[in-house]
C-alpha cells in the first residue's frame, strides 16, 4: 500500500521560453521521464525549490564542453512560478514511503550508490497514474541538491490545470 505526503504552494519549472505553456505536459508524455515511460500519460516535473531547479539545469551540461553560463539569455531556461494547491501525493520522500513503493532507502541512489534508473520508477509511475493519484513527490536525482525535492504533477483527466503566477529570465534566476 502506497504511502501519501501533503504537499503544495510555491512550486517552480524550469521551462523553454519558447513554450506557449510552460506547464503543458504533452513533452514528458512524448519523451517519458522519470516517472513515466515514452508514449504515456502526461506529466509536468516541478522542483520545489529554485536550488533543485539549478540542479536540473546544471545536470544538463554535464560531460559537454559548454555549460550554462553559456547560454544565450533569450533562449535560456525561464523558471515559472505558481502555486500548488495542498493536496495528497504519492510518498517518495520519507523511508517508509519509499519501502512501500519498493524503492532503496537511499532514493535516488540504489543500493550500491548509483542512481535508480528511470525503468525501475516509470512502472510505478504508471501504477499510480492508473489507481487515480495526481503524482508524486519524490526526493529530486539532480546531484548536488541533497534534499532537494521534485513533484511529479499528473495530468489526470478533468483535473485543472496550474495558474503561472510569474516566469523569471534565466539570468535573474540560475545565478542567485
Amino acid at each position: 500500500m502506497v504511502r501519501h505526503v501533503d504537499q503544495g504552494g510555491r512550486f517552480n519549472r524550469v521551462a523553454d521560453p519558447a513554450w506557449a505553456d510552460p506547464l503543458d505536459p504533452s513533452y514528458a508524455q512524448r519523451a517519458g521521464g522519470r516517472w513515466n515511460p515514452p508514449q504515456s500519460f502526461g506529466v509536468t516535473y516541478l522542483c520545489a525549490d529554485e536550488a533543485t531547479a539549478r540542479a536540473n539545469v546544471a545536470r544538463l551540461y554535464v560531460g559537454l564542453p559548454y555549460g550554462p553560463e553559456d547560454l544565450d539569455p533569450d533562449r535560456a531556461p525561464q523558471l515559472v512560478e505558481f502555486d500548488l494547491p495542498r493536496e495528497p501525493y504519492v510518498d517518495a520522500v520519507s523511508e517508509a514511503g519509499l519501502r512501500a513503493l519498493e524503492l532503496p532507502a537511499r532514493y535516488p541512489l540504489d543500493e550500491d550508490g548509483t542512481e535508480v534508473p528511470r525503468e525501475r520508477c516509470q512502472p510505478i509511475g504508471r501504477r499510480a497514474f492508473d489507481a487515480g493519484e495526481l503524482g508524486i513527490a519524490s526526493r529530486s536525482a539532480a546531484p548536488g541538491v541533497g534534499r532537494g525535492r521534485e513533484l511529479a504533477w499528473f495530468a489526470q483527466p478533468g483535473r485543472p490545470s496550474l495558474t503561472v503566477l510569474s516566469r523569471q529570465p534565466f539570468e535573474s534566476w540560475f545565478w542567485r
